[in-house]
């Protein structure tokens, strides 16, 4: 559809930047830093135009969906983390793999890359904190609280792709299996057909996503769930209820989807008419409920994509996914769910210049920032994986 001077102009919903405002009814994981810096000096695109060309093929770019379009337009494929985890290990000619995202995802791409390959994250302070909200010794001693409430043996781990080498390394050596947001369903109703009558599934680490697979795609009741807060003695929970329980939620959440809100989604509807609201399954069930199109982030982008002319969506995402949509599909109106904006902080940490700099070292015969997952660590996360590949009509996306 083509904007005439007679067509209605939508005004998108303000937005509060945080950093500069307060909502106490967000959720909170990590602050957020407020504005998105600055665009990098221009000078830095031609520098990495001439060290990406110097390294010719031994070079393979990776751009996560929420990444910024500065280091997106350097990207051999854009994605989510495991389709660009696989993507590198499809092409075994490129020496170097620059994962343009965050920690986890560059050691994902570690595991399933041969070891003639180097994986190189631009900026090691880009990490993920909802991966940060399960570390290993605390799930560690989760497991040993529920053995000692005689239900691990009947208790299947379910991990879902955002989580360190070392949670889906657990996984894999207690009988579990890894998920993307789009196969949660199929790997959550595999890990409770192996669990069998009064078994269980612990869920790491993000809760959302677990009560939302089991609620709503499941038609499970969520009197099922109990949360496992690793910060309190036996997670807060009592043996009783452990027992009851069918699905144990880590405590742990995305501190992007985490703060949509059903304000925000009605407020989308008073003020948009016809719209429609398109949200990711770790956003909080009450928001999931309300939403026309639930969905990882490539379901997002091709529902947007597929949406006819002139249609109206209220997205439920990180803010740099959205805009470059709203750009991408000028015919339809496409607008950022909340009024509080929050960017992926540790995302938006691998700017250009941290680009640059990685390129131009590997093109001096410098690695820098390698990132290397132990043998040992990597064999039982990859037995983890394969478990996911396995899955019944398994087409592994985030």
């Amino acid at each position: 559809m083509t904007t005439t001077a007679d067509t209605p102009r939508h005004t998108p919903l303000p937005l509060l930047v945080l950093g500069h405002g307060r909502d106490l009814e967000s959720e909170r994981g990590v602050e957020c830093p407020g504005d998105l810096p600055a665009p990098s000096d221009p000078s830095l695109v031609a520098r990495a135009r001439a060290a990406k060309e110097a390294l010719g093929e031994r070079v393979f770019v990776l751009g996560h969906h929420y990444q910024r379009d500065e280091v997106i337009e350097f990207a051999d494929v854009t994605g989510d983390s495991f389709k660009l985890a696989k993507e590198a290990a499809a092409r075994p000619e490129a020496e170097y793999v620059v994962f343009c995202g965050v920690h986890f995802m560059a050691e994902s791409a570690d595991i399933l890359t041969a070891d003639t390959q180097t994986v190189v994250l631009p900026d090691l302070a880009a990490g993920c904190s909802m991966a940060d909200m399960a570390a290993v010794d605390q799930v560690q001693e989760c497991w040993e609280q529920l053995v000692e409430a005689g239900v691990a043996d009947r208790t299947v781990p379910v991990t879902y792709m955002n989580s360190s080498a070392a949670i889906k390394s657990f996984t894999g050596r207690h009988g579990g299996t890894i998920c993307t947001s789009s196969n949660a369903k199929t790997a959550l109703s595999w890990a409770l057909e192996q669990a069998g009558d009064g078994g269980k599934v612990l869920f790491l680490p993000d809760q959302h996503l677990g009560r939302n697979t089991y609620a709503r795609d499941l038609g499970r009741p969520l009197e099922d769930c109990v949360v496992w807060d690793p910060h309190k003695p036996m997670g807060g929970l009592t043996v009783e209820q452990l027992r009851d329980a069918t699905m144990i939620l880590w405590r742990g959440h995305c501190s992007v989807h985490g703060r949509f809100t059903v304000d925000a989604v009605e407020a989308a509807r008073r003020e948009i008419p016809d719209v429609k609201v398109i949200v990711h399954p770790e956003c909080r069930h009450e928001v999931v409920e309300l939403a026309d199109e639930v969905g990882s982030t490539e379901k997002i982008i091709k529902t947007v994509a597929a949406a006819p002319a002139g249609t109206s969506w209220a997205v439920g995402t990180e803010l740099n996914l959205v805009r470059r949509l709203a750009a991408q599909f000028p015919e339809q109106r496409v607008v950022f769910l909340e009024k509080n904006v929050c960017y992926c902080s540790t995302m938006n940490r691998i700017d250009l210049p941290h680009l640059v700099w990685a390129l131009e070292s590997l093109v001096e015969g410098r690695v820098v920032n390698a990132i290397r997952v132990d043998e040992d660590t990597a064999h039982w996360a990859r037995v983890a994986l394969d478990q996911m590949l396995a899955l019944p009509g398994e087409t592994a996306k985030d």
